[in-house]
């Protein structure tokens, strides 16, 4: 393994080189300049040092996002202790149970979470502090209260005359493979793991931004934090590398409807934007396609002579819906609609599609738009190798296997799935299937655990139907689940049309039904769908909006 440069040196390099630049941003709230961040980094040391945090301890944070988890992130990394993001939409017990597994000693709370939480299921805690103000919610030493008490008494005393640049410093011995944090996700099959990501895996990811995306987006450019912090995927794209470059993060501290995320986008102008294709197809479905599913657009588009200008100018109108500004959209975490990404490539909409887990902090595969390969999630990352366990990679699906720099330690405390997960050479077993073109492609079929059998030993792909199933009339949502021999398609459908065009239950159920048969007429017949189930409520979901299948099955 190739030796790293110290992460905690870029924070201090990006603080010290953007001191009077803004950083971070509460939508419609306030601004914290770099300055600022440093500020109350060094405060949250103080507290850290003089309550007996030792470095190594954990310090979990719960909360939705906003600069003050943001700031309280940096300053437990660069303090040396590990720090233990956690989902807030977790439920309570969940929330318990991944503070004590993790042996957390501190835990930052948003306003949300802190009325959720229950501190006597987390006996090992020495104390709960409130995310909008570092207040303490719960204390249960007395050097942690005097901490907290005479905090601005403390900074005083260490800065009598006023903080300045020089004071920024962030330097210890760090070692590549030295513990960073462990992120916890429940997946899509089941109880969650901490995966233990070291600085090495933060570094790769920051430097693997640098070197696709650092020569594109300046200084001083935006971007919206929509993806939860507490996900790789979000911490590692909407705020690490942000940070690192001197950029200026907007916090969506309030749930991100399409609406609000509409209006943000609006708002902000965005330079780039991170998403997964939840939000992407629902802006596309809701503000887009009703403007030119229509028989006067479908003529223009099908003549020759003009079509390219329609193009140019739908492709104008969709850059306008993400704020107009940016560069591309990257989407991941779970399968693009094809139907959508024909339609964003027909139009050359600068999109790119990469793939990635938590495992990898997250990222695995990733290509500009410019050389994108529709329908793939691109060719293995800088530092990384990416293969496909198969006969033939590019004809018969297999694993996709990962190595590099990105793969995790290991999970928390379970020696046993990290020797199940990563091999003795190193590769990390994604779990998921796929192929591998002659370019280095990739195209992902599945998730191997997902893999269904039919009834003369078909390997049948649930996802594969449901994006077709997804594209269809009044679908939202859908998962596929085998009942016996037979395949089931649960579909939770669009209330807000159906409210809309004045549908009944009844209605609903027999446009479903017709979706059933012209589904049916485009699959061979091992996977034919022999019912649809109609659903009251969203299917539940993972950290990164994939749908918890085994809760299905």
């Amino acid at each position: 393994m190739e030796n790293v440069p110290s992460f905690n040196q870029f924070i201090q390099q990006s603080i010290i080189d953007n001191w009077d630049r803004d950083a971070l941003t509460d939508y419609k709230g306030a601004t914290l300049q770099y300055h600022d961040v440093a500020r109350k980094i060094e405060k949250l040391h103080i507290l850290f040092e003089n309550s007996g945090v030792q470095r190594g301890d954990k310090i979990a944070l719960c909360g939705r996002n906003s600069s003050q988890w943001a700031v309280a992130f940096i300053a437990t990394l660069t303090y040396g202790a590990v720090a233990v993001p956690i989902l807030h939409e977790f439920m309570a017990d969940q929330i318990h149970n991944i503070v004590n597994h993790s042996d957390a000693k501190l835990l930052f709370v948003g306003d949300h979470v802190a009325t959720q939480i229950d501190p006597v299921q987390m006996p090992h805690l020495e104390g709960i502090i409130n995310n909008p103000d570092y207040s303490l919610m719960v204390s249960r030493t007395d050097k942690l209260t005097y901490a907290r008490e005479h905090l601005n008494e403390l900074y005083g005393k260490k800065f009598p005359k006023y903080f300045r640049k020089e004071h920024v410093n962030y330097y210890h011995e760090e070692n590549g493979d030295e513990l960073a944090l462990i992120n916890y996700t429940s997946g899509t099959t089941g109880f969650s793991k901490g995966v233990m990501i070291p600085y090495r895996a933060l570094w790769s990811n920051y430097d693997f931004a640098e070197d696709v995306l650092g020569k594109i987006i300046k200084t001083g450019d935006r971007v919206i934090s929509i993806l939860p912090m507490a996900h790789m995927y979000g911490m590692a794209f909407e705020f690490i590398f942000e940070f690192l470059h001197g950029c200026h993060v907007y916090y969506l501290n309030r749930v991100p409807s399409p609406a609000i995320i509409a209006q943000a986008f609006a708002d902000i102008k965005p330079k780039i934007i991170i998403a997964v294709p939840l939000v992407i197809e629902k802006i596309i479905r809701k503000k887009v396609f009703p403007k030119i599913q229509n028989n006067r657009m479908r003529l223009l588009l099908a003549m020759p002579v003009i079509s390219k200008k329609v193009k140019q100018r739908i492709c104008h109108e969709v850059i306008k819906a993400f704020g107009g500004e940016l560069y591309e959209v990257i989407i991941g975490g779970a399968a693009f609609n094809q139907e959508v990404e024909s339609f964003l490539k027909k139009i050359e909409f600068p999109y790119t599609v990469g793939y990635g887990a938590t495992e990898c902090a997250p990222i695995i595969c990733y290509r500009d738009w410019h050389t994108f390969a529709q329908g793939s999630c691109g060719q293995a990352a800088l530092h990384m190798e990416v293969k496909i366990n198969s006969s033939d990679p590019s004809t018969i699906p297999g694993e996709i296997l990962a190595k590099g720099l990105n793969v995790m330690l290991g999970y928390y405390k379970n020696e046993e799935a990290t020797h199940e997960t990563i091999d003795s050479e190193g590769w990390y077993h994604t779990g998921d299937l796929g192929t591998m073109d002659y370019d280095g492609n990739v195209y992902i079929n599945g998730r191997s655990k997902n893999m269904l059998l039919g009834a003369n030993g078909q390997n049948i792909y649930p996802e594969e139907i449901e994006d077709k199933l997804n594209s269809m009339t009044m679908v939202v949502e859908s998962i596929v689940v085998q009942r016996d021999t037979k395949l089931v398609g649960l579909v939770y459908p669009d209330y807000d049309e159906a409210k809309n065009m004045r549908f009944n239950d009844e209605d609903i159920k027999n446009i479903m039904e017709q979706n059933r048969n012209q589904l049916n007429e485009q699959l061979p017949a091992y996977e034919k769908i022999s019912e649809i189930e109609i659903r009251k409520e969203e299917f539940a979901k993972t950290p990164k909006r994939s749908i918890k299948r085994y809760l299905y099955n």
